[in-house]
């Protein structure tokens, strides 16, 4: 039976997509190269899958003297990825990109495995700029990223079948209210979930209001509008309880809003803890019309609940929009250029 090796990690965005794929490659024993965060949780929920734990090294945004140790780390989880991937013999290695990957694939390279990278965002992150003159194709969510190199195809994002077989929840709220899901991403977004903790007595007068805080967050609340959960593993079930969507806005979860035709308010995280890569899928989704668009420098609340009214006024112009791109099966598009690859 031929191998095949998945890698990626440090949020759920960056494993989620994997297990997308991994969902259509049957006939396959399947293999994940992760480090000791989220990635190693999920994929306990996956025992067909064998996970590998290495070594991972993660580049600082801003200076440090840690970034110097960098190279020396890096060889190191080279060294000892290039040994288990040995032993497993893959015929072929996927990376969802992202600091996890980058061991993985150059381990990969010196072995002379085939290897496809997808990219989540609208330009290709730090990892993933380094992986793409060692991969031999580069996926990518969004049209506009193919540009980037001739090794670029667009896909689109993979999403998980449960996703689209979530049960609408009931939570005994008001019943003349719409439902607004709150998401910060797997670990939580304390911006997000300030402005809801400093704001919940006004917005749970005109919403009701499910949040995921994120396991470092949480805080038990009781309140009739209101429901939070530290993180869930039943997505899927709070999404088709949703009418509308606040969410950070990196490119796992705004595109399962777009398949699911979700209308959405994006906060996207700020260019002072990030590359900018939320603030660009932002402006996407607002420019098609997906989604309205706040930035944390224009935050205030008289602006939020302005934005958050406007959302719920033009929901149903707004899923019209999505209705019209949400149908991309990018999963099975990887899964069969993977099978390209591997059985040509």
């Amino acid at each position: 039976m031929k191998r095949i090796v998945l890698c990626g990690g440090g949020t759920a965005g960056h494993v989620y997509p994997a297990m997308a794929v991994a969902e259509k490659l049957q006939g396959y024993e399947i293999h994940y190269f992760g480090g000791n965060g989220i990635e190693k949780e999920i994929l306990k929920d996956y025992p067909q899958i064998k996970f590998h734990e290495i070594p991972t090294v993660k580049l600082e945004r801003k200076l440090t003297p840690k970034n110097l140790l960098i190279p020396f780390k890096l060889f190191k989880s080279i060294k000892f990825t290039k040994n288990e991937l040995k032993s497993v013999s893959p015929s072929i290695i996927f990376s969802k990109g992202g600091f996890v990957s980058l061991p993985v694939v150059l381990a990969g390279k010196k072995l002379s495995v085939p290897i496809i990278s997808h990219e989540s965002d609208l330009s290709l992150g730090l990892a993933n700029k380094i992986i793409l003159h060692y991969c031999d194709v580069m996926c990518t969510t969004f049209e506009r990223t193919k540009k980037e190199n001739k090794k670029c195809i667009f896909t689109g994002q993979p999403i998980r079948e449960k996703i689209f077989k979530g049960q609408k929840q009931n939570f005994n709220f008001q019943k003349n209210l719409p439902v607004l899901l709150v998401l910060g991403g797997s670990l939580g977004a304390k911006f997000l979930n300030d402005v809801i903790f400093e704001n919940l007595e006004q917005l749970t007068e005109k919403y009701n209001i499910i949040h995921i805080c994120g396991k470092n967050n949480f805080k038990e609340i009781n309140h009739k509008n209101y429901k939070n959960f530290a993180f869930s593993k039943k997505i899927e079930d709070l999404y088709a309880t949703a009418d509308i969507v606040l969410s950070r806005s990196g490119s796992g979860v705004i595109n399962e809003l777009l398949a699911l035709e979700k209308p959405m308010l994006l906060i996207p995280l700020s260019k002072k803890a990030s590359r900018g890569d939320q603030i660009e899928n932002a402006k996407l989704f607002k420019e098609l019309g997906y989604a309205e668009i706040l930035e944390e420098e224009n935050y205030n609340f008289e602006n939020f609940i302005n934005k958050l009214n406007l959302l719920q006024k033009n929901s149903e112009k707004i899923k019209k929009n999505l209705k019209i791109n949400a149908k991309n099966d990018a999963s099975s598009k990887i899964a069969r250029l993977i099978e390209e690859k591997i059985n040509p």
